[in-house]
């Protein structure tokens, strides 16, 4: 008779808009997928940015404020490094080193996630603060949640925050 043993989770809240932290999440929640864990990444604040489809500065929202804020925030492409950002370079020279180095670039671990079956999450309130709906978020946002049920969800899981 065999044993069944259930699957570790991880749950990784991914709060940070900078370009090397989020790095840290992807690689931290795609080797944990790679290893037969079971994976969820809840996106808040600056790391909506993350999953937003247009990946440049974009006037989302509905008001001028949200629009405004959500241009400066940017997306993907404008994550800023969390230090020596030199004007926005950093992070176009790291991503040079990386592929350089063949070391998994961040949109390379970001496609990687998706097809590891990691379940990207957006927070509900955060998205109502900074004018973000479902509709400017990629396809494999699935879930918009709130904090109480993020945490229900992650109560079997370990829980990193980044």
């Amino acid at each position: 008779m065999g044993i069944i043993m259930e699957k570790e989770e991880l749950s990784i809240v991914c709060f940070s808009g900078e370009f090397d932290r989020v790095l840290a999440a992807f690689t931290l929640a795609t080797g944990a997928a790679a290893t037969n864990r079971d994976v969820s990444m809840f996106f808040t604040f600056w790391g909506l940015n993350v999953l937003k489809k247009k990946q440049d500065h974009s006037w989302i929202g509905k008001g001028i404020l949200d629009r405004v804020f959500n241009f400066l925030m940017g997306g993907l492409n404008k994550l800023p490094l969390s230090r020596l950002n030199f004007g926005g370079v950093s992070p176009k020279l790291m991503t040079y080193m990386m592929r350089k180095n063949n070391v998994a670039t961040l949109p390379e671990l970001i496609e990687a996630a998706k097809q590891l079956g990691i379940r990207f999450i957006a927070c509900e309130m955060a998205m109502h603060i900074l004018g973000v709906k479902k509709e400017d978020l990629i396809d494999e946002v699935k879930e918009v949640i709130g904090v109480a049920t993020f945490l229900d969800y992650s109560k079997e899981a370990k829980i990193i925050f980044i």
